[in-house]
């Protein structure tokens, strides 16, 4: 009997142990439950439905899709598939509901979502967690950081914490809510994948890349860690497909509530503008320049009367630093400049000839003028190109051409055309500079094979590139 009894115990024994061991291992996984959070915090989360203004924004039946995207970008296909997808639904600018998500950020109303959701909108509308649908109002909307603010009428509304979005680390665990193809308070989850992500169209974002699921009506939703802290506000995809593919971004919140403070104040978004043409330095231009690694922000260009020419700063200067912060990616500039108030005096800190020296620069205000703002956010031309004169460094060795600073998707990249490379001579007709380089691509013919005379490294090599005909 008492053997019987000494069995029961130890088999009682080990199934505990086996119990608490799956729980111990299950914990160490890291697997969050997510359903706390959920229910502590959707309440804040709201659906948008924006109507369109008049005009429509499509300019009437049969109008093309106007979709808040270059018609370049993966996201112009991918929502345009969607719409032709669901012939019951009209595309945009064909009178339809524009649906997004948003968040309520105070007590009294204030909203947060993103600009392309209530883009053109005559009449916006939120739906509340207790299915209340009220009127919003547009404070503001600023669409180089894609972030709107809206004011509904009522009081003690449910909001979301803020978070600190300089505390996060790749491989946090975050969970989305929104309202994708209209299911409202959809929740799905992830990991931060990357931080501080520079996407081509948006120069003043640092981007937080996530493998949450985000589709269509998630944008304008936040993004939360573990704590039940709002660190992001969904905003894009990218799909080559068409359909969701693990990678999402979202606008850190910290940038969008500073947005969300100008916008209450203000109605508009004031931006610090320097005026250069940066790249970023590669392995071959850091030891051209006597740098032991690549970091900073290689000045091409200085623009007349910007804040740049009048504080000192030269092409072939290497910013390193701006306001005490590293620059270690040329992306980082155009961030911190943005951020920085229009009249302040900053210092700036450069390597040029080899020694690093600090200088001073009072920022002034984003021009709103394109060919002025061309100095902070160079574009590329029809060969998908985007080129700087020769810094010092490199005119010892040629006296003309322009520098390859970034190769898009185009004629350039299908010819071999290289970062690095010098161009010095395009259909037979000698390169001076940027500016008139640019002259010359606007008016190469299509169709047809150019020569275009490359230097790369010590030789000079000659290579075909063709503009084809639309």
């Amino acid at each position: 009997m008492n053997h019987r009894v000494q069995q029961i115990w130890l088999i009682t024994i080990a199934i505990v142990a086996l119990l608490v061991g799956g729980a111990a291992a299950r914990a160490q996984t890291g697997i969050p439950d997510f359903t706390q959070l959920v229910e502590q915090h959707s309440a804040a989360v709201v659906s948008i439905n924006a109507e369109p203004g008049e005009p429509a924004l499509g300019g009437g039946p049969g109008a093309a899709p106007q979709l808040p995207f270059p018609e370049d970008s993966p996201l112009f296909e991918y929502f345009r598939r969607f719409f032709e997808e669901l012939p019951d639904v009209p595309p945009p600018g064909r009178g339809q509901l524009a649906m997004g998500s948003g968040f309520i950020i105070s007590t009294d109303g204030y909203i947060l979502t993103n600009a392309h959701v209530v883009r053109g909108a005559g009449a916006i509308t939120v739906g509340l967690h207790d299915r209340r649908q009220l009127s919003a109002k547009l404070i503001g909307q600023d669409p180089r950081s894609d972030v709107a603010l809206l004011k509904v009428e009522a009081k003690d509304l449910p909001a979301v914490n803020i978070g600190d979005p300089n505390q996060l680390k790749v491989g946090q665990w975050v969970l989305a809510i929104g309202s994708p193809f209209g299911f409202e308070h959809s929740a799905t989850q992830g990991i931060i994948s990357a931080l501080g992500r520079s996407l081509p169209t948006d120069t003043y974002v640092p981007f937080i890349q996530t493998d949450a699921a985000v589709n269509p009506g998630n944008s304008g939703g936040p993004l939360f860690n573990l704590d039940g802290e709002v660190i992001g506000i969904n905003a894009q995809i990218y799909s080559r497909t068409g359909g969701y593919m693990g990678v999402s971004f979202a606008i850190p919140i910290d940038v969008a509530m500073d947005v969300a403070e100008q916008l209450k104040a203000t109605g508009k978004v004031s931006r610090g503008w320097l005026g250069v043409l940066i790249q970023e330095v590669t392995a071959e231009l850091a030891e051209s320049f006597g740098l032991e690694q690549p970091h900073g922000a290689l000045v091409g260009q200085v623009l007349a009367d910007s804040p740049a020419q009048q504080a000192g700063l030269q092409p072939g200067d290497v910013i390193v630093g701006f306001n005490k912060q590293p620059i270690e990616h040329s992306s980082d500039l155009p961030l911190l400049v943005g951020r920085t108030r229009p009249g302040s005096t900053v210092p700036l800190t450069v390597i040029r000839d080899g020694k690093e020296q600090t200088l001073e620069v009072t920022i002034e205000e984003l021009p709103e003028d394109p060919q002025r703002q061309a100095a902070v956010e160079p574009t590329r031309d029809r060969l998908g190109l985007v080129v700087s004169d020769l810094p010092p460094e490199q005119r010892r060795t040629t006296e003309d051409g322009v520098l390859v600073s970034k190769v898009g998707e185009g004629p350039a990249a299908r010819a071999g055309i290289q970062p690095g490379d010098i161009i010095l001579r395009l259909n037979n007709q000698p390169v001076t500079d940027a500016a008139q380089f640019r002259e010359l691509v606007k008016g190469l013919p299509t169709g047809r094979p150019l020569p275009v005379l490359v230097q790369r490294g010590e030789g000079a090599i000659f290579l075909a590139i063709t503009i084809p005909e639309k």
